[in-house]
Order: structure tokens, then C-alpha cells, then sequence
């Protein structure tokens, strides 16, 4: 393991993850830019790969996800813009989060190709929520971006939409619904971080 995967630690075990499914991997993304720095080399890596794709602005979920799309955005010297996560009223076990621009932003977005960047991708709640908002305020998103992209959603996302999907790292790793969950089912205790 080096690079990026080696910066979010990864553990093994049984994770409620943000998205509503249970993974057996846990990576700590809140340490990912203690030093800034170090992500500055990569952030410029992915800023190359995604200004193929024509965007006139750069979107990214707080938090870790907007601090690395501000920087992607002033290595392609394009406007910054973030959503922010909240508690959606029906409370589904699949994707429970959804993310909102905030309103003095929503006319920087508005007909305008946007790229959704985030640290890490795995289940998609955070890309996935940030598109659909994108979308809602009149952005025309065009590709998504990560450090690290972790499992197939990132894959699969991208090609439903047949746009862009750029990452300089990749994981495996197993999600599964609370009700398919092997962990689960043996009993392995469920850890909430």
C-alpha cells in the first residue's frame, strides 16, 4: 500500500458507512489533509485529468471533499463551489444524507459544466448527492473526480451517465444492504464511527 490509500489508514472490519450500507473497510479521511502539502502534488494530478472535460466550475461536498475541490479549482483557475450535507425527512437506510448548495451559490452554477470532486469515493453518497443537487440548480455536471476511489460505484455511476470519472487510486472493498450483510448475519458487531 503507498500513496493516498497509505494517508487514510485503512482498518478491517464492520462499518456503517455514510451511504446506509455495511463495508468492510473503514478509511480515516479526517487526517487526509493534516498536511496540506502532501495532497497538493495529487490535487494538481487530478486537476490535469479533469480539465479535459471542459468545466467552467468545481464542486465538492464538505468536508474533506471541498477542501480538495478548492484546490483542484485553483490549479484550473475555475470558480469553487460546495454542498453541504443534511438529514434527508425520509428516512431511508440507503442514502439517509443528501447535500444542498448553499443558496447564494446557486447562480454560479446555473448553466454552467461542472465537475463534482470528492477525497474519496466508495459509495457514492456525497458524488451522488452533489450531482443531483448540481442538477437541480440548473448545473450541468460532466465528470467526478477523487484521490482514491474505493469498489464499483464510481464505475458504475459514471457510466449510467456516460461522463467522466477520473481518480488517481483505486480500493476493493464490499458493501452490502443492512439486510444482505454477511457481517451481519454472523453476528460481527456493527461499528458507527
Amino acid at each position: 500500500m503507498s500513496g493516498i490509500a497509505e494517508l487514510v489508514s485503512p482498518q478491517s472490519g464492520h462499518f456503517l458507512l455514510e451511504s446506509g450500507f455495511h463495508g468492510n473497510l473503514w478509511l480515516d479521511l479526517e487526517a487526509l489533509f493534516l498536511r496540506p502539502e502532501r495532497i497538493a502534488p495529487p490535487a494538481l494530478e487530478l486537476s490535469r485529468r479533469l480539465a479535459q472535460y471542459g468545466a467552467e466550475v468545481v464542486c465538492g461536498p464538505l468536508v474533506e471533499g471541498a477542501f480538495l475541490a478548492l484546490m483542484v479549482a485553483r490549479q484550473m483557475n475555475l470558480p469553487f463551489t460546495y454542498s453541504e450535507r443534511f438529514l434527508r425527512d425520509d428516512a431511508r437506510s440507503l442514502y439517509p444524507f443528501g447535500y444542498r448548495i448553499p443558496s447564494p451559490l446557486h447562480p454560479h452554477v446555473r448553466g454552467k459544466r461542472a465537475v463534482v470532486v470528492n477525497d474519496v469515493i466508495g459509495g457514492g453518497s456525497a458524488v451522488g448527492g452533489t450531482w443531483e443537487e448540481l442538477e437541480v440548480r440548473g448545473g450541468i455536471p460532466v465528470a467526478i473526480g477523487a484521490l482514491l476511489v474505493v469498489g464499483e460505484w464510481t464505475s458504475r455511476f459514471a457510466g449510467e451517465r456516460k461522463i467522466g470519472a477520473e481518480s488517481l487510486e483505486s480500493m476493493t472493498s464490499d458493501l452490502w444492504t443492512p439486510g444482505e450483510c454477511p457481517l451481519c448475519a454472523r453476528r460481527e458487531p456493527l461499528v458507527r464511527p
